[in-house]
This record gives structure tokens, C-alpha cells and sequence, in this order.
């Protein structure tokens, strides 16, 4: 079995895709600014491509179901559907799951250490970005350690916005840092953090920010 990255070359990658998805879209639509007009796999494919490079390359999966990341994490993989009921998690799509890079010997072993849900124009905590944030929450809270082999779960992001905008990308960037963090605190064992925010500046065009918001469980 395969050693799995570190949390902070996965966050480094994460940046770093988005990053590069800003400068592509950039440099091949001549657009400045919106990289919001892209859809967000495309965001999610540049950085999925940036984790593929790490040296300890976990398994990378795009728009894995929320019930199949649970049956690769439970201790019981036929207890998926009872923990979805029991949180009342409706079954759905997050945009990558890393999962730990062995020898498989079935199609039903793989173990899924990371969860992230990749947005694009994130501009406000609207309730869409809210309820991937409660997702995340819901599918890290345990009692203990060995209830889950998910280790932490990302929210990364793109943001702009335009020099007309009533509320500037710092604003904008803390009231969506501060209702997270309020979602976070209402669920048990689990802690939050943030990697990004460095507001660029296009001079009477407007401002654009990347972020990674970081949930993992305290255990």
C-alpha cells in the first residue's frame, strides 16, 4: 500500500490547479477576469491534473457519489445507507475523492481518504456552497477516529468580482470564511482552516481570489 500525501502537498496541488486554471482560461478566451464564466469541472480537471503530480500519487476520483465514497470509508461497507438516513444525506456528486493507491484485489476495497467539492464564482455563502460545507461536516463527524477512514475534507474555490460590485473580494471572503466556520462549530470533533485569499487586483476591471477551505476531524 502506498504512502498517502501529506495534507499540505494535496492543499499545495489544489491551489496550485486553480491557479492554473486561471491563467489557461485567461490567456486562451483573452478574458482578464471571469474565469466564473468557466464551468467548474473545468477548475476541477486542472486540479485533479496538479494532485496527479504529487510523488506519493494517491487514486483521484471526479464525481464520485457520496453513497460509493461512504461504502469506501465506513468500517461496515454495507452501512452506507443507514448513515445517510441517520444524517439525512441525500445522495449526490463531490467533484474529487482521493482515495489511498494500492494493488486492488476486488472492486469493492478501495479506501477514500480525502473529499473535496470544487466551486467557481463563489461570491457570497449562498445555501448551494452551505450545504456542500454541512456535507462535509456530516460525512468527517465521529465519535472516533476508527469510525472513518476520511481524514479531512476541502471546499476550494474561485472568486471575482467586478469594480462595481457594492462589497470588495476582502468582504466578500470573510463573510464567506465566517459562515463556515459557524457550520463548522455546530457539528462535534471537527476544526477548520484556510489557505488562500491573496486578492488580485486588475486595475478598473475588478479582483479575484483563490481559496481553500480546510475541515478535518479533531480525533
Amino acid at each position: 500500500m502506498n504512502i498517502f500525501p501529506k495534507q499540505e502537498e494535496v492543499i499545495d496541488a489544489v491551489v496550485a490547479g486553480l491557479n492554473k486554471a486561471k491563467r489557461n482560461y485567461s490567456f486562451w478566451t483573452s478574458d482578464e477576469l471571469y474565469l466564473s464564466n468557466a464551468t467548474e469541472n473545468f477548475l476541477t480537471i486542472h486540479v485533479a491534473q496538479e494532485i496527479a503530480k504529487i510523488e506519493d500519487t494517491p487514486e483521484i476520483f471526479i464525481d464520485a457519489t457520496v453513497s460509493d465514497i461512504l461504502r469506501c470509508s465506513l468500517p461496515d461497507r454495507s452501512a452506507f445507507k443507514e448513515f445517510m438516513k441517520n444524517k439525512s444525506i441525500q445522495d449526490r456528486y463531490l467533484s474529487i475523492t482521493l482515495d489511498t493507491r494500492f494493488k486492488h484485489r476486488t472492486d469493492n476495497d478501495s479506501i477514500s481518504k480525502v473529499i473535496m467539492s470544487v466551486r467557481n464564482g463563489v461570491r457570497n455563502a449562498q445555501e448551494d456552497y452551505k450545504n456542500d460545507i454541512h456535507l462535509i461536516c456530516k460525512m468527517l463527524e465521529r465519535s472516533n477516529k476508527e469510525d472513518s477512514t476520511l481524514d479531512y475534507g476541502l471546499f476550494a474555490f474561485y472568486l471575482d468580482i467586478s469594480n462595481s460590485a457594492r462589497k470588495d473580494a476582502k468582504k466578500r471572503l470573510e463573510e464567506i470564511i465566517k459562515s463556515f466556520d459557524e457550520i463548522v462549530n455546530s457539528y462535534e470533533n471537527l476544526k477548520s482552516s484556510f489557505k488562500g485569499g491573496d486578492i488580485k487586483k486588475l486595475e478598473k476591471i475588478g479582483e479575484w481570489c483563490i481559496g481553500c477551505y480546510i475541515i478535518e476531524h479533531t480525533l
